[in-house]
């Protein structure tokens, strides 16, 4: 069975919102979006963790941006065929296998008291009010935080799961334990008897009960010994350590990111054997799973739980190499516009599967962080790529902390890019060069830049009537014509590209290169062209050779000539930069004005 989908309303910062959820599931999004308080709600519902104090509804708990007397929490089960399950919840499943459990939260209007409903049934129209959580014996959730307490969890699940272990032995490794039991008590019980011998212990041992009896007469009818307490097998295999063994050496396990990983590979391992023997489906729910990993091990570690865990799991998580890890349509991507937290696509889509299928679905081309990002500047290449990474820098642009990724589309297509940030809800800008291409087998030409950004506009679905309007008069001439171009084909491109950045699509007056010659910076790369050309190619033009080695030229340029840049700040080369910082920076007011 699987949870498929999870309907909120009214819920903390969830004023409506519709989440599907696949077998491997991972949230994403910016802090404080709430991906913490989807998984609260699926908890309150299914986690056997929290007492009936623990869901009692809170004042924080209601709708976060209205005021409001009630809150629901739905959760919608597929293929309910778990024999453990279908038994416990007789008459709440329906016949094609769907289960609902629903959570109502309640606040009298006048006198503020608090209180809850639960409802479970096959259909929203079956719902039938139920006075306990009486299906998660069978049908729950276990949730790992990511305030994770290393040392305290590792020592209780090592006792946990050696009970399990002990619990799944055959008759054979009993009868075998018990031989090897026997003779661990023999050796333990000469340790006991020895260690009073030590004469460092022995004379402690003399010290204390000769103080002792300065004490109390009382104190004279025994005395107090050292007692190594080993020949107790049993507490001996239970205060057993885990601990890290190199070259036949016992050393104590060190940094967080390798107790995080023995912490999740403890946990992993109970549930898988919890999970063969104990009759329930459980939901597994990890935060931020990628605590305190280098990249290689959080890549490593996604493709572990994937594999260790055969429930149904949900991760949330900050990182792009986990993320790099799921499929295109496993991820949910949290939004906040200003009208309450929504999941893009509604979750885990097919819609987002089809933007990833011109990727040959390998989502490592394109970078993961941009899943993470609040804008995202598309250029054509490497060469724009670093020149806008740079130009950021010199104009005291923060993208790391305006969330902005500036990515190129070389080798795959702006529209491809389009198509899955459109899917994920990503604001976007793109700037691309103004080329004149020749129509093949004719000696006619079209004006290509603009033509693509009008694909752009179109493929991300953008509606303006005025727009529209114009392309029905003009775009006929931007191809077909002869050169030189003719004035028809210039006006239909002054009239179209205004109105194109309205839309965030930008175009080069001819290309980067060219742009950045007829620039303010002209002087620097002048200067950079002669005094790192060889005698013999001082005849290249600067142009030429910088379209001719692109990006090599430009990571030369800007590693000696970067400070230039500054020069740019009022430049036209300069503006799709800006504008992406205007989104950010737009979004964030439009949220502080909400709040």
């Amino acid at each position: 069975m699987i949870l498929s989908t999870v309907e909120l309303n009214g819920f903390r910062n969830f004023k409506s919102a519709f989440v599907n959820l696949k077998d491997k599931s991972l949230i994403i999004g910016a802090n404080d979006v709430g991906k913490t308080n989807l998984i609260w709600a699926l908890r309150l519902l299914l986690d056997k963790g929290l007492s009936e104090y623990d869901i009692e509804p809170r004042d924080s708990d209601f709708y976060a941006y209205e005021e409001t007397h009630n809150f629901k929490i739905k959760l919608r089960f597929e293929n309910v065929t778990d024999e453990c399950v279908v038994s416990k919840l007789k008459g709440v499943i329906s016949d094609d296998a769907k289960l609902i459990l629903m959570y109502e939260g309640i606040c009298d209007p006048v006198t503020k008291s608090k209180s809850y409903k639960l409802f479970a049934g096959p259909s929203d129209d079956g719902l039938e009010e139920i006075q306990e959580r009486y299906y998660r014996k069978v049908l729950n959730l276990r949730y790992i935080s990511c305030r994770r307490d290393f040392h305290t969890y590792i020592n209780k699940e090592k006792h946990n799961l050696l009970y399990l272990a002990k619990e799944n032995r055959t008759g054979e490794q009993v009868a075998a334990d018990d031989q090897l039991i026997g003779e661990i008590s023999t050796s333990l019980t000469t340790i006991d008897s020895k260690i009073p011998q030590l004469t460092f212990v022995a004379n402690a041992t003399d010290i204390i009960n000769a103080e002792l009896k300065k004490l109390s007469l009382h104190h004279s009818r025994q005395d107090i010994v050292f007692n190594a307490g080993t020949s107790d097998i049993d507490n001996f295999i239970d205060d057993v350590s885990i601990s890290s063994k190199k070259d036949g050496k016992s050393l104590l396990i060190g940094g967080d990111g390798r107790l995080n990983q023995v912490y999740l590979s403890l946990w992993a391992a109970r549930n898988e054997i919890s999970e063969a023997n104990i009759q329930e489906v459980s939901l597994i729910c990890i935060e931020e799973p990628e605590a305190h990993l280098h990249p290689h091990q959080q890549r490593k570690l996604s493709e572990y739980l994937s594999s260790s865990i055969h429930s149904q799991v949900i991760i949330t998580s900050h990182s792009p190499q986990i993320a790099s890890e799921y499929s295109p349509n496993s991820i949910v991507r949290l939004v906040d516009r200003g009208a309450g937290t929504y999941a893009a696509s509604n979750g885990c889509s097919e819609i987002i599967e089809k933007a990833f299928n011109d990727f040959g679905y390998r989502m490592s081309i394109i970078p993961a962080e941009a899943f993470f990002a609040d804008a995202v500047l598309l250029v054509e290449g490497p060469s724009e790529e670093l020149f806008y990474k740079t130009l950021s820098r010199q104009l005291n642009i923060d993208t790391d902390r305006l969330n902005i990724s500036i990515l190129m589309v070389d080798g795959v297509g702006f529209k491809t890019f389009i198509k899955i940030l459109k899917s994920l809800e990503i604001k976007w800008v793109a700037r691309t060069d103004h080329d004149t291409f020749k129509i093949p087998q004719k000696e006619k030409y079209r004006y290509a830049g603009v033509q693509r950004l009008i694909s752009f506009y179109r493929a991300n679905g953008m509606a303006d009537n005025v727009l529209d309007d114009l392309l029905a008069t003009h775009e006929a001439n931007l191809s077909g014509f002869s050169l030189p171009a003719p004035q028809s084909a210039k006006d239909a491109v002054n009239v179209l590209v205004p109105e194109l950045i309205k839309h965030n699509l930008y175009l080069s007056n001819i290309d980067l290169e060219d742009d950045l010659y007829n620039s303010p910076i002209k002087t620097a790369l002048d200067e950079f062209h002669c005094n790192n050309t060889d005698e013999d190619e001082k005849v290249v033009d600067v142009v030429g050779r910088m379209k001719k080695k692109k990006a090599v030229f430009m990571y030369e340029f800007l590693k000696q000539h970067k400070d230039s840049l500054k020069q740019l700040e009022n430049e036209q080369v300069a503006v799709p930069l800006k504008r992406c910082e205007e989104i950010v920076k737009g979004y964030h007011e439009a949220n502080r004005a909400t709040v």
